[in-house]
């Protein structure tokens, strides 16, 4: 069992990692996943540090990078029906929808408090294992800087049709993956109170941290 010390490093150096994540684009569906990520981290790191208003929390300007940049390159519902698990199929859309919006929320709030914490970090790719045609494949990385360096790693999918382009769906942040986290989480509320009551966990989760982050 993860400490709180250790679990609140994870929840920054996984903010951190949607960070790292963000401009995926379309039109990179046929670059190498590896070079993928390399290339978008340089690219975000640049604009964090150039821009003080991410450092600063600017929830306003941070949920619009991520609905515009993010989001529209994670499969975020596979995301949240695996961190609900087997009650996701017992779920109603309505409930799904829910979940799927409070659960961006508190990764958003999570994500915001992490770029400020953006100084001098760099990132060092490690060698990708992975053939040529696989569709599923771990991008693994390290983040250096001020303090030890940090494992984080990007499980991504190459989806086909329309949507086409390598896919985040999890992340490992410090060695543990941030879907098995949360489905431990959600279990437990899940088993206590239903959907319903994870879905007003959630909520109320990021009221609260709506509410510290004004404060």
């Amino acid at each position: 069992m993860m400490n709180r010390r250790g679990l609140g490093r994870m929840t920054l150096v996984l903010g951190f990692a949607w960070a790292l994540a963000a401009p995926l684009m379309a039109h990179a569906a046929d670059e190498a996943p590896d070079a993928l990520i390399k290339r978008l981290s340089v690219d975000v790191l640049d604009t964090i540090k150039s821009d003080k208003s991410y450092r600063t929390g600017d929830i306003t300007k941070i949920m619009a990078l991520v609905d515009s940049k993010i989001m529209p390159n994670v499969n975020f519902r596979r995301m949240t029906s695996a961190a609900v698990g087997p009650a996701w199929r017992q779920a109603t859309p309505e409930q799904q929808q829910r979940l799927q919006a409070e659960f961006k929320t508190l990764l958003v709030r999570t994500y915001a408090g992490a770029l400020a914490q953006v100084s001098d970090q760099t990132i060092a790719m490690r060698p990708l294992r992975a053939a040529p045609d696989d569709k599923d494949v771990v991008v693994r990385t390290q983040v250096t800087g001020s303090g030890d360096p940090v494992q984080l790693d990007y499980r991504l999918e190459k989806t086909p049709g329309d949507g086409a382009g390598w896919k985040i769906y999890n992340l490992n942040v410090l060695g543990v993956w941030l879907v098995d986290t949360y489905r431990s989480q959600f279990a437990q509320e899940i088993n206590a109170k239903g959907i319903d009551g994870l879905i007003a966990t959630l909520e109320a989760r990021n009221k609260g941290n709506a509410a510290g982050q004004k404060t």
